[in-house]
């Protein structure tokens, strides 16, 4: 079987891979599991800081991998090298302590809880932040002593072996980072393997609920990033043009490829027809096409079926008699930003996320119905609260189902704060310590004389 990585701006085919056989993956997880047994008692950090390094000195190519391969403006994709350098800073700052034995005062002479990597990892990652929904994970992860195997989605492969090779020439052992080219038909081969001690997915809840079942079945600890329908709720004493602004820049970001991306915006009536005018005329002001060129705000989506999925879900909502007021057209992979007016009666409730440059605008009579409209979702990963009065956002904070509130601000991953969803948009954390205590032994220790 090959695997095709495609640029979806000019059609060109960059490259083919051939699947690699059971056998060739069975070598994979040995030379993992053979590498674990040295790398879990190891130095690392100054391996992680030489991989920081090499991140930015080669950002430029790097980015523009990510832009042929699945379509990124440039801009942006050189913002997420950057952001994945970050994170390597952060990590090794705080490795130790977040590492160190935790001691505990117990009837033991003296008591402490350890974090012990576990082994082999296996990441199974989507192609829309191709670094850096890798590095999230594999940097705290391997900076625990566990080393990884890589499931890249296959558009971006090219992304997947570039990230191997940075590692090696950073100067980590064979074996700590892989790549698999493999296709999804694979994965009960390798989460049932007892050399892989745990697995993490982010991307679609049908391939969520698919990895949490065989991890189930093979009793090995997941951890699942999904997908989100995440409310951007504007109330009467929000600063409206700031919020507008933050609430395209949060939606068509990535051309609107992002799980946090602010889908739904949920507007107080009394600031409904001033929020939509001035969301209308920014939208009509974003260029869509080339991603090399400076002046393009949106790139084409990463691939065809994006694109007429898209379509799909854009007629459904038109026949629900939801406004049009602007997009809604493609032309292959190049997919103009739409907005779209809900109307009142509220049939249109997304348990279905829209990935693409789609906004819908819903009008809430005051507070309480903008909450019960942004809960109203089976997702629960993000949510954004405009508002004057701080006091109350953090107030209303606490009655919003997700993994994430932003108030006065968009959604957006830090590595100082813990990153995961609720409900149907996944469990377990990524970033900060709990992300790097998850795929960690948590070992108590009670010691007496």
């Amino acid at each position: 079987m090959i695997l095709k990585s495609i640029n979806p701006y000019t059609k060109e085919v960059l490259e083919e891979y051939k699947v690699m056989s059971e056998a060739e993956l069975s070598r994979k997880l040995e030379l993992g599991n053979k590498t674990f047994k040295s790398w879990k008692t190891g130095e690392r950090s100054s391996k992680m800081q030489n991989l920081g390094h090499l991140l930015i000195k080669n950002k430029t190519q790097l980015a523009r991998l990510v832009t042929a391969e699945m379509g990124k403006i440039l801009r942006e994709a050189e913002a997420e090298v950057e952001k994945s350098a970050l994170t390597v800073n952060y990590y090794i700052e705080h490795q130790d302590e977040f590492l160190s034995p935790r001691m505990i005062s117990t009837d033991a002479r003296e008591s402490y809880i350890r974090f012990d990597p576990l082994g082999v990892i296996l990441a199974i990652m989507p192609w829309n932040f191709p670094f850096w929904q890798v590095l999230r994970f594999a940097i705290p992860t391997i900076l625990c002593g566990n080393v990884v195997v890589l499931k890249h989605a296959s558009n971006v492969t090219g992304c997947a072996l570039a990230l191997e090779k940075l590692f090696l020439e950073a100067g980590f052992p064979e074996g700590v980072f892989q790549t698999l080219i493999v296709d999804s038909g694979n994965m009960e081969m390798i989460i049932s393997s007892p050399l892989v001690r745990g697995v993490t997915l982010t991307g679609s809840n049908k391939a969520g609920s698919s990895v949490a079942g065989l991890a189930g079945k093979y009793i090995k600890k997941s951890v699942l990033e999904l997908g989100g329908s995440d409310p951007f709720i504007v109330l009467n004493d929000a600063d409206i043009a700031k919020a507008a602004e933050t609430a395209v820049r949060s939606r068509f970001q990535n051309a609107g490829q992002t799980c946090i991306a602010a889908k739904r915006w949920i507007v107080e009536s009394k600031v409904a027809a001033e929020f939509t005018e001035k969301v209308s005329a920014a939208v009509g002001k974003l260029s869509q096409g080339n991603p090399l060129l400076s002046s393009t705000h949106l790139g084409p989506l990463a691939k065809p079926d994006l694109a007429e999925s898209l379509a799909r879900q854009i007629a459904f909502l038109k026949k629900e008699n939801n406004e049009l007021l602007t997009g809604g057209t493609y032309e292959d992979c190049n997919f103009q930003p739409t907005l779209i007016a809900m109307n009142k009666d509220r049939k249109s409730v997304f348990n279905e996320e829209t990935f693409g440059p789609l906004a819908c605008i819903y009008e809430a009579r005051n507070e309480q119905e903008a909450i019960d409209f942004a809960n109203e979702t089976t997702f629960g990963l993000g949510a954004s609260i405009w508002t004057g009065d701080l006091e109350k956002g953090k107030r209303l904070a606490e009655l919003i189902e997700s993994g994430f509130v932003s108030v006065n601000n968009m959604v957006k991953s830090d590595p100082k704060l813990p990153f995961g969803g609720v409900k149907d948009s996944g469990y377990g954390r990524e970033l900060s310590y709990f992300g790097m205590h998850e795929f960690t032994n948590v070992k108590s220790v009670w010691v007496d004389a």
